[in-house]
């Protein structure tokens, strides 16, 4: 899927684990198979997963952002009512793996899809008491950083040219082209709030038809809070996605024209991410590429297109 991608094997999770930490080296070992983009995943147990960074291009950054992650992993499960994975041990470079390696807790359930709870009032309920307490959990005088998505949709041109550029005999292009144009200058009246980041289907896990844990926990920080309104293109149609936006209504008390912009701009970030999915993945990950196909049908079928 990337440039320098690792391939990780189970024979060589064994071995790090029997050298590294020998009280959890008899445990079974499988691979999990997933549509993740960042970790290869492992269940170790019945109790734990080693995540293992696909790309380690520099040993020393990718441990220190893998200490934040564990830091961030414990805020937010501080501030969730729905299980996350939390850490465990850290590991170190070893049998022909480059860098450094992550042991947490497994969380049991299966990784939701773009069409697995499209319906779901319930799960659409679950997920805004999600959403709600994420946002209501201190920023501590923090505010986004960085060039990912959460801060200025504009600052998202280029990608999006490129995205447009390489979508062409694909998707409708000049039609994505003008919807991006109105979706990028939508104004915020809002500030920042705390976010999970990436509420993408993959990271959601469900059991039983209910919200049964959180994953990829790491990027819980400050940013828009319509970032985290993706899941709402990602995984819902009609009416379950209404009753998302209705049950984040009824648990903030804000004016008409602040919520429903900032409904909008979670379609904008959805937007951003969906386009580059469909054809960065197209061959190496298919379920990526189909998310980022079923979520861009969505809103452009919505009616916060139509709105000025």
């Amino acid at each position: 899927m990337h440039d320098a991608q690792v391939h990780v094997e189970v024979p060589t999770v064994r071995t790090l684990l029997a050298e590294q930490f020998p009280q959890w080296g008899d445990l079974p070992v499988t691979h999990v198979e997933g549509a993740g983009t960042v970790n290869a995943l492992f269940r170790v147990g019945d109790g734990l997963a080693a995540r293992f960074p696909l790309v380690v291009n520099d040993p020393d950054a990718s441990l220190a952002a893998q200490r934040l992650e564990a830091d961030r992993a414990h805020e937010f499960a501080g501030a969730s009512d729905v299980p996350c994975p939390l850490p465990v041990a850290i590991g170190r470079a070893g049998a022909g793996y480059p860098g450094p390696w992550s042991l947490t807790t497994w969380i049991d359930g299966h990784p939701a899809s773009p069409h697995s709870v499209e319906g779901s009032t319930v799960f659409a309920n679950e997920l805004a008491e999600l959403i709600l307490r994420l946002r209501a959990a201190p920023t501590s005088e923090r505010a986004f950083t960085g060039t990912g998505r959460g801060g200025d949709l504009r600052t998202h041109d280029e990608w999006m040219a490129t995205c447009l550029t390489n979508s062409e005999g694909l998707l409708d292009v000049p039609a994505l082209r003008s919807a991006w144009a109105r979706l990028r200058r939508l104004p915020r009246l809002d500030g920042d709030a705390m976010t999970h980041g990436d509420l993408i289907p993959a990271n959601l896990l469900v059991r039983d038809g209910h919200l049964a844990g959180v994953v990829d926990v790491g990027g819980f920080a400050p940013a828009d809070p319509a970032l985290d309104l993706v899941a709402a293109w990602h995984l819902f149609e009609e009416p379950a996605r209404g009753e998302l936006r209705a049950a984040l209504r009824r648990g903030i008390h804000e004016s008409e024209a602040v919520e429903e912009l900032r409904w909008a701009r979670g379609a904008a970030w959805a937007f951003e991410q969906a386009l580059g999915l469909v054809w960065y993945y197209r061959v190496s990950n298919p379920a990526m590429s189909e998310l980022g196909i079923s979520s861009l049908q969505r809103i452009m079928e919505a009616d916060v297109l139509a709105r000025p």
